[in-house]
């Protein structure tokens, strides 16, 4: 059985190794201070960021983490899922499709207009799902290191 919710503090356990497998095939790593402090914004109800969790058999398998965010070309927002990640023994069993789901029905009801994410062109594998759902944007990403 499938189940997506969104994290509790006692996810912790199940969150961090998920969270790492995604940094992991991004090839990056963070310090354990950042780890901490992702967390506890994903907590805070003040803070702009969250996170949901899939479950089967009563086990996270999964996290994809969203944020809203104001645009002038929308009246209210636009829903940004920033990552994605499945457990790879579980892949293919509709997971990450249950999470990008339950982020689109949060985004329709919070009146967002659009419901976007990236990813890298190579990511062979998670654009299959992806599009399913709808055609590559187009854009290209430019980034600025600034620390």
């Amino acid at each position: 059985m499938i189940n997506v919710r969104h994290i509790t503090e006692s996810d912790k356990a199940a969150w961090l190794p998920l969270w790492h497998g995604y940094l992991t095939f991004y090839k990056t790593e963070l310090p354990a201070v950042q780890d901490n402090l992702t967390w506890s914004r994903l907590l805070d109800p003040n803070y702009e960021s969250h996170c949901l969790v899939v479950e089967k058999d009563a086990v996270v398998q999964g996290i994809t983490h969203y944020s809203f965010q104001t645009s002038t070309w929308a009246p209210i927002n636009y829903c940004y899922l920033e990552d994605l990640f499945v457990n790879q023994e579980v892949r293919g069993g509709g997971l990450g499709r249950a999470l990008i789901d339950a982020v689109k029905e949060i985004a329709l009801s919070a009146g967002s207009s659009r419901l976007y994410w990236n990813t890298d062109s190579s990511n062979e594998v998670a654009r299959k799902i992806y599009d399913t759902y709808t055609e590559e944007s187009g854009k290209v990403q430019y980034r600025i290191p600034l620390l």
